[in-house]
């Protein structure tokens, strides 16, 4: 094992890096190759430099000298001006102004891979503030170890911490277990589970041993040594003899030592545990006791095959235990692993056994029988209402005003379930409501859920042209209006004439300005757009007014590369290649576009049905290779004398049941190099024939210009034939034209 340059004390966490050096360990590892997250602090004049490898290198380590597949992120580069990354020596990032260190102080700063997919940023919390990103285009899926180097002068590091990766807007971050690396005084590293102050969530394995929220103890060994426990944890897994009539059951274990019933804890609590092997008789018989199937017959494996092997029972060799499995749920950060059982956790809640807190709403009554601690593994909110030592730390009953009763039951259950129990045909008030209360309580993942829900709805019943635009604004006020009827936009300007803003949107006031920028203003027609500039909703909400002159100057800028206003496109030609495109507000103003197609033209591949609005049962790019590998894509030149930088785009399925999958997005400035604007991998979005689905650009690649854009298919689609045809009959384009 490789030390740090400079080893410091233990309390402070850190490594000190000398000049040209590098800390390596095996700590400092991601769980899986190519994917993976460090988050750290760092104090410095220049270059906080990360290498991140296939093996681990030496102290002396030099990336100028490496030869093997590597990736490099500096931050502060060139006396603390630049950041900079370098992929196999090469710099192939070199931005001024950001990502800069600072000497006087620790900085947080999170580094994320994910499939070649570089993300940088600051703060605690991955994918938050993010910096800076870019795509490999020939991604290093090896790269696993991470190095902590520096340049010519002395670099501090302090609490390091290794956690998974995933792509942007996937994950919920806050609820990921999540380690330290630490000194452990013997010049290795040790692992120790992040404080409650560090991320926004706890994690179940917090609650191992831990007083918070425990209604039941464990009196073990001759000492009696008290440990606490949680029968809702402890319930879902085996079968502990819990003492109805005390508040707090003891269950007494004279002849089990504390070790053995630490590593049965740690295993419910956790999924995984160590012990000393000649514990391990022990540890099945406690197992066996309290009926924890999976751990019985994972010792029951172990030790027959030490028999196999005629090891020796008395080594004080330690054995590894792991759960292994994980049950499946939509949300794989889901805070509930094996050997936890899910579906006796959902029927906690149905029967309310265990129960320590009941939920009540004010006007309604009683709402449900919950426990504490799952509520708070999901929520800060109610993490912090639990602890916080005030009334509700110790109340059994907890009374909320205001909340919508439904809505609020279908928060409480998901926590217990991680599955948004609801089956909706159409964006329903409750569906809106249960979007705010998931913002309110922090819970990202439900958040993430309905929204979803709300896209899957849209993208099913057609494209978002003008008039959809104008009827979720409608829907957006009549919810917020409490209205049975549904009001247009104009409807309620002329209210607002004789009524203020507060006395006709009521408690839902604050909700209009969280839910305006759902409506795609800018996708509005320029002449409506200026009749809302004027209208009473711009003079009484500002976000309404802000949301409007936003779009009404993207609109000046000329906005959309493309509409699906038939007329507005002219054949040129008649091998369809060339279109003419007439601007608004210029008759005169001619654009020509050349569209393309990985396959030559047919029937069935035909450029001109890619930007026409009519509707084709059969319209696909056919397969081709390039550099050796398999591809289909459309393309589209918008012309040497202008750009776009695309911040969304849509597409539209033909009449085929064969579905596009794994397919990206990318822009080129030549036709040959191409930058990837949107990754889609395993992406169920489209589901039905002739369906629309529409997708944002983010981060730094939405402003970058492009002249070229293409979708391209890099997997297989689905269906029995023809699975690399690109079936799409339509694509648009939107962001800032030149």
């Amino acid at each position: 094992m490789l030390l740090p340059p400079h080893p410091v004390e233990e309390k402070k966490r850190s490594i000190t890096v000398a000049p040209f050096e590098c800390a390596w360990d095996e700590e400092f590892r991601f769980r899986e190759t190519g994917r993976g997250c460090i988050t750290f602090e760092a104090s410095a004049h220049n270059d906080v430099t990360l290498v991140f490898r296939e093996q681990p290198g030496s102290q002396h380590y030099h990336y100028k000298m490496d030869n093997s597949r590597h990736y490099i992120v500096i931050l502060g580069s060139h006396r603390n001006k630049r950041l900079k990354i370098e992929v196999d020596g090469k710099t192939v990032v070199d931005v001024a102004g950001i990502g800069l260190c600072c000497s006087s102080s620790f900085q947080s700063y999170w580094i994320s891979i994910y499939d070649g997919l570089i993300s940088i940023g600051q703060g605690r919390h991955p994918n938050n503030n993010i910096l800076f990103q870019w795509l490999d285009p020939d991604p290093n899926r090896n790269v696993q170890y991470v190095g902590l180097s520096s340049w010519d002068k002395h670099v501090g590091y302090r609490n390091i911490s290794l956690m998974p990766s995933a792509p942007q807007n996937s994950i919920l971050w806050s609820q990921i277990e999540c380690a330290y690396v630490e000194p452990d005084g013997a010049g290795g590293h040790t692992r120790k589970q992040e404080s409650k102050d560090g991320l926004d969530q706890r994690a179940l394995a917090n609650f191992l041993e831990n007083w918070d929220f425990s209604d039941s103890i464990f009196v073990v060994g001759s000492e009696r040594k008290v440990v606490p426990a949680h029968k809702v944890v402890l319930g879902s897994c085996g079968d502990f003899p819990f003492n109805l009539m005390m508040s707090r059951p003891a269950i007494e274990l004279p002849s089990v030592s504390y070790p053995v019933l630490h590593s049965l804890l740690e295993y419910i609590y956790t999924g995984s545990t160590q012990i000393s092997e000649w514990q391990l008789v022990s540890l099945l018989e406690l197992s066996s006791q309290f009926k924890v199937k999976p751990l019985v017959m994972y010792c029951e494996e172990i030790i027959g095959c030490l028999k196999m092997s005629d090891a020796v029972s008395e080594s004080s060799k330690k054995i590894q235990l792991s759960s292994g499995g994980s049950q499946a749920h939509q949300f794989y950060y889901f805070p509930f692993k094996a050997p936890l059982n899910t579906q006796k956790i959902e029927q906690f809640l149905v029967n309310g056994e265990h129960s320590d807190v009941n939920i009540y709403v004010n006007g309604h009554g009683l709402v449900t029988h919950a426990h504490k601690l799952i509520l708070s593994l999901w929520s800060m909110t109610f993490d912090k209402m639990f602890t916080n030592g005030m009334k509700e730390s110790s109340a059994s009953n907890v009374f909320f005003e205001d909340v919508p009763v439904e809505a609020f039951f279908l928060l409480i259950q998901f926590m217990y379930s991680g599955e948004l129990k609801v089956d909706i045909e159409e964006i329903t008030p409750v569906l809106v409501e249960l979007l705010l209360l998931s913002d309110q309580f922090g819970i990202t993942a439900l958040q993430f859920e309905c929204c979803k829900r709300i896209m899957e709805f849209l993208s099913k019943h057609g494209h978002m042209t003008v008039t959809s635009e104008e009827r979720v604004l409608d829907a957006i006020l009549t919810w917020c209006m409490e209205a049975c009827d549904c009001f247009n936009w104009t409807s309620v300007h002329e209210l607002l004439s004789t009524s203020r803003p507060e006395k006709l949107f009521g408690g839902r006031l604050t909700a209009i300005n969280t839910l305006l920028p759902f409506v795609r203003f800018p996708l509005v027609q320029p002449s409506v757009l200026h009749l809302m500039e004027k209208s009473n909703l711009a003079k009484n909400i500002e976000a309404f007014r802000q949301l409007v002159a936003e779009a009404i100057e993207f609109s000046n800028a000329g906005l959309r590369m493309a509409t699906n206003t038939c007329e507005r496109f002219h054949h040129r030609r008649s091998s369809y290649k060339e279109l003419q495109y007439i601007s608004d507000g210029d008759n005169n103003g001619v654009i020509y576009y050349a569209v393309t197609a990985s396959s030559p033209n047919s029937r069935y591949t035909d450029p001109k049905a890619l930007v026409s609005k009519n509707y084709q049962a059969t319209c696909f790019a056919g397969p081709r290779l390039e550099d050796g590998k398999m591809c289909s894509w459309w393309m589209v030149d918008i012309g040497p004398d202008h750009q776009l930088m695309c911040n969304y785009y849509t597409v539209r399925q033909d009449g085929s049941a064969t579905f596009m999958r794994s397919w990206v997005l990318q822009g080129s400035m030549d036709g040959r190099s191409w930058t990837s604007l949107h990754v889609h991998e395993d992406d169920q979005t489209i589901c039905q024939p002739g369906q629309f689905a529409s997708w944002p650009i983010t981060g730094q690649t939405a402003l970058l210009p492009f002249r070229f854009f293409r979708v391209m298919l890099t997997a297989p689609a689905t269906g029995v034939s023809n699975t690399w045809n690109l079936c799409i009959c339509f694509l648009e384009l939107y962001g800032y034209f030149r």
